[in-house]
């Protein structure tokens, strides 16, 4: 059993974890305030310049001559996975239920006789995946967001990456693996396909039954020429929006084991205190009977 010392040093120790972890919630919330508004802002035009292309795409279904990013290759045998994780730990499963999904994906796309590259924005899904999966790995971006949040030109530095390698034949399908930001407690694993453009048809069907009439459209100029210029940068807006929904997932994720390791901390030092004043209360008894005994000898 320790000693009184032990007991009151550990007590001490827990209270200063308790102390940074409720700075760490704080910080987690404050940034969370901002990284969902910016997520929701960007959330409504991203969908809605989904719907456009795939409005678009939908007239040059089965049809030769159309945009790279459309057609694709003609094969599926290489696959280019973009997984988005955090540089930082400390923010519950966030970054585990990402590293899963991504072993699944690669095992089963393996499975298959495909071959895979992974490439990782965030330090942490390079550092998980690399025990099994380092010849797979073929690079880690680090440092998005900072301290000013998501940039713009970050998504455009990884868009234009994947761009080179698909123009250099690198691979023929390109997916993101993300966290969708849902709530500070939920956060939804997201597999969506950058390369080549294909329509949603689980979103078609979702809008024909909330009522939604398809809407028609009429192109000036033609349809190829728009799919020309609109196709690169659907790619940066659909990477922009999965970089603020991971960063929004990870400041809830973050906010939420703060808000729990607080908590258990705080019962720690409850039943640490309780040990410590039984101890306490148990070696007076002691003393006392010491004393009692010794003046009863003499």
């Amino acid at each position: 059993m320790p000693n009184l010392k032990d007991l009151k040093t550990r007590i001490e120790s827990v209270k200063s974890t308790r102390k940074i972890t409720s700075a760490m919630k704080m910080v987690a919330a404050a940034k969370l305030r901002r990284a969902q508004e910016a997520a929701e802002s960007a959330r409504a035009y991203s969908e809605r310049m989904d719907t456009v292309l795939r409005s678009l795409a939908g007239s040059f279904a089965g049809m030769e001559g159309g945009p790279e990013l459309l057609a694709g290759t003609g094969e599926e045998k290489n696959h280019l996975l973009v997984v988005f994780t955090s540089d930082r730990g400390l923010c519950g499963g966030f970054n585990g239920t990402i590293v899963r999904e991504t072993r699944r994906l690669v095992r089963e796309m393996k499975g298959q006789g495909k071959t895979i590259k992974l490439l990782c924005v965030g330090r942490k899904g390079s550092d998980l995946l690399k025990s099994e999966f380092r010849n797979d790995i073929i690079d880690s971006v680090i440092g998005i967001g900072g301290k000013k949040g998501i940039a713009y030109h970050e998504a455009t530095a990884v868009s234009d990456r994947i761009t080179q390698m698909f123009e250099a034949g690198e691979f023929d399908v390109c997916s993101i693996v993300f966290n969708k930001f849902q709530s500070a407690m939920t956060q939804i694993v997201t597999t969506s396909q950058l390369i080549p453009f294909c329509a949603n048809e689980a979103q078609e069907g979702e809008d024909a039954d909330n009522g939604e009439l398809k809407a028609a459209y009429e192109f000036e100029p033609e349809e190829g020429e728009i799919l020309d210029v609109l196709l690169p940068k659907n790619l940066v807006v659909q990477i922009f929006q999965a970089m603020l929904e991971s960063s929004a997932s990870e400041h809830g994720a973050r906010m939420t084991a703060m808000d729990n390791a607080t908590r258990n901390a705080g019962d720690m030092i409850d039943g640490l205190t309780l040990t410590y004043n039984r101890s306490r209360q148990a070696a007076i008894t002691s003393e006392l009977n010491e004393i009692i005994s010794g003046a009863e000898a003499v």
